[in-house]
């Protein structure tokens, strides 16, 4: 039995998206273990949450990840990139727009070859807040990313 044009040209087609979505999806989980990696020097004094975010982004766009966070708990969100010398940041918000965080940090860990960027808070008021990263730099034309977070319970700590 022959194929037809069409149909083959559908099976190549459907063939090269399902390579290019695994190979997509390989790096947006590079990302994701890097971004584990950034949070290991706090998984002695914070709980880092198995909770994910993650995606590509272009340079200048930027992504807002909306999250649940308790007054007086100690925050830091991590994200992590595989793009060799890309540049990446992520802020945090109040439910008002407000830039919200105590200190950032960006990263470039060359033998590992990824990049990472940290944010900390301790919220003043239980409510949503905002976890904005961005892509400033980079070779690729769609970068993947990955965030993940720690929280430690200040008032236990201090009982």
């Amino acid at each position: 039995m022959m194929i037809s044009a069409p149909k083959s040209l559908f099976f190549l087609w459907m063939g090269l998206t399902l390579a290019l979505c695994s190979v997509a999806s390989a790096t947006v989980d590079d990302a994701l273990c890097f971004a584990y990696e950034a949070a290991s020097p706090y998984a002695k004094q914070y709980a880092i949450r198995k909770d994910a975010w993650g995606g590509d982004l272009g340079v200048g766009e930027k992504k807002a990840v909306m999250a649940q966070l308790f007054q007086g708990n100690d925050y830091w969100f991590l994200m992590a990139s595989d793009v060799r010398g890309a540049k990446i940041s992520v802020h945090l918000y109040d439910m008002n727009g407000k830039l919200a965080e105590l200190e950032t940090w960006q990263r470039s860990h060359e033998k590992k070859h990824y990049v990472a960027a940290g944010a900390h808070i301790i919220p003043q008021r239980t409510g949503t807040y905002f976890a904005v990263v961005e892509v400033i730099k980079s070779s690729e034309e769609r970068t993947p990313w990955a965030l993940v977070y720690g929280y430690r319970d200040r008032e236990r700590d201090t009982k």
